[in-house]
Formats: C-alpha cells, sequence, structure tokens
C-alpha cells in the first residue's frame, strides 16, 4: 500500500490532465496508478470508516492544497495551480512534506505554525510523516497524531466556512452558542440572532436559560480581517442599547489594533476568530463526527500489590 506521501505525485498527474476532478475520482486514479487489488481496496481503516487508500488520497490532496499545488473549485473538486504544474514538470521522482515546505512559503508557515503552537494555541503539531519519525512513547505518538489530526480538522471546518452562505453562518454562530449554553433553546435563539441589524448588532440572546442578561452579538463571515473600525462600531452600538456584554464572531481573523482596542474596555467583549470558532465547534461537536474512540489504560500496580 502506498503512502499518502506517495500518492502526491500520481494526483498532481492526474490533476494535470482533467480541467477539475471529484476526490473520489482523484483516489480512483491513484489506485490504478499503483495498480491496487481488490483487497487492496477492500482494506479499511481500524475505525472501518474508510478504506485506507482514500484515506491516504485525502491526506496528500488536503497536503497539496495547504501548498497550493492544487485549489478548491468547490466543495470535493479540485484542479491544479500553476505552481503544481510547475513542481511535476520539474520531475522529482517523489513529493514529501520537506520538499513542499522547501518550494512553499504557505504550507512552511503553515507547519511551523502548528509545531511553534501558533496556530489554535496548540503544541508540537507535524506532519504524519514527522511524528512517525520521532523519538517518542506509543503514548506520545498517539497524543503527537491526535493533535495532528485535530489540527487538519480545524483547517477543513474553516475551508468549509468560506463556501457557505452569510445566512448559514448566522445559523451556525446560534447553533454553537446554544451547544455552549446561551440562548436557551435553538428556536428561542434564532428569534434573536441575525434579525435586528441594528447599528452593528446582528442579534441578541440569553446568557443563560433563565434570561438573565443579555449578550449582543455580532457574526460576520469575511475573508478580510476584522479591524478596529467594525470593533469600534460594535461597541458603539453597545453603548447605545445600554448593553455592557457582547461577542463578536468572524470566520477571519482580528487586526492587532481590535484586539488591543477591547482590552482597555468597560464593556465585555469578546473576539471569536476562525479559528478559534473551528475549535469550539470540534469541543462541542458542531459540524463534525466522531470517527474513533481511544482508550489508553495503564497497569493498575495497587491492584495487583494487594
Amino acid at each position: 500500500m502506498f503512502t499518502y506521501e506517495e500518492a502526491m505525485r500520481p494526483i498532481l498527474t492526474c490533476l494535470a490532465e482533467q480541467p477539475e476532478l471529484q476526490t473520489k475520482d482523484i483516489a480512483e486514479a491513484v489506485a490504478t496508478h499503483f495498480r491496487l487489488s481488490e483487497a487492496d481496496r477492500g482494506r479499511m481503516q481500524a475505525s472501518g470508516f474508510q478504506a485506507t487508500y482514500r484515506n491516504r488520497v485525502a491526506w496528500g490532496v488536503s497536503t497539496l492544497y495547504k501548498a497550493r499545488m492544487i485549489e478548491r473549485v468547490r466543495r470535493g473538486v479540485y484542479r491544479i495551480t500553476d505552481a503544481g504544474r510547475s513542481l511535476i514538470s520539474s520531475g522529482p521522482a517523489e513529493i514529501t512534506d520537506q520538499l513542499l515546505k522547501q518550494l512553499s512559503p504557505e504550507f512552511a508557515a503553515y507547519i511551523e505554525g502548528v509545531r511553534s503552537g501558533q496556530r489554535r494555541g496548540r503544541t508540537d503539531v507535524v506532519s504524519p510523516t514527522e511524528a512517525s519519525a520521532a523519538d517518542e512513547s506509543p503514548e506520545e505518538a498517539l497524543d503527537r497524531a491526535h493533535r495532528t489530526l485535530t489540527a487538519d480538522l480545524a483547517t477543513e471546518i474553516l475551508d468549509s466556512i468560506a463556501e457557505c452562505s452569510p445566512a448559514f453562518f448566522e445559523r451556525l454562530v446560534v447553533q454553537l452558542l446554544v451547544k455552549m449554553g446561551y440562548g436557551g433553546s435553538f428556536e428561542d435563539a434564532a428569534q434573536s440572532v441575525g434579525r435586528s441589524g441594528d447599528g452593528g448588532i446582528d442579534g441578541i440572546i440569553k446568557e443563560d436559560r433563565l434570561g438573565l442578561d443579555a449578550i449582543y452579538v455580532q457574526a460576520k463571515r469575511w475573508k478580510d480581517g476584522v479591524g478596529r473600525p467594525q470593533i469600534q462600531a460594535f461597541v458603539g452600538a453597545l453603548t447605545g442599547h445600554r448593553a455592557r456584554k457582547g461577542v463578536f464572531i468572524t470566520s477571519s481573523s482580528f487586526s492587532r489594533e481590535a484586539r488591543e482596542y477591547v482590552r482597555n474596555l468597560d464593556a465585555k467583549v469578546v473576539l471569536i476568530d476562525g479559528e478559534t470558532l473551528a475549535d469550539y465547534m470540534i469541543e462541542v461537536g458542531l459540524g463534525v463526527t466522531l470517527v474513533q474512540t481511544y482508550e489508553v489504560k495503564r497497569l493498575d500496580s495497587d491492584f495487583f500489590e494487594g
């Protein structure tokens, strides 16, 4: 069976021959390239969720996408970029993470970000290849793999949000806040969020099920970052409503000036950027599916000594 790194060159090759391809067609092309037998095609992951070869192709696609060697046309459909064509024309026998880090500043920044903990607050997150090569215990390897999978899932969540409509994003925000314990029921929160549009406020939700206090919400599915002027407008709207609590949620990011501005406010304003939003969605299980659960157990020495 091929590795996900070994799959990357065939992935680029098949995309170079077609205007665009669905992920399932890419997987079929790679399987044909490696002449997988029916037994190999039927080999499943331990979770039973996906065929092993399809999972490795998916990792290859995800890696090439982060390195800007391919681009997403729409959900589940990809095409090769000029950088990708240049890569396969240069003729490397195998495309690896290490090579992509040298060729793609975006991919190098992604890997360095997750390793240094600058991305989504996590540390020691590396690619599967680097993880398997590390000198670590089985428990450390399992933990590292989990961190890597979670970081990749967060990226997929943000990519999916970028393809959704603003109305869907508002509903997503409502569902997230309710799952986190705010807004009472979804019906109650949905009647408030995404309706007012009053001077920089998209809605009002209950702080708890009893409605003892209100939280004013601004939800923006933006590609560009949010700066201080947008936050000032939101705070001004809070002042107009004599409100002291607000949450500004965006699918992008906040500027340094915007974050510094809210630190010195009398009102309590929480800024949730795209990466934090993805973290919360994973934490509460919104928009994600549980594939497998592993239990790690140790010997109970006291039991045997007793």
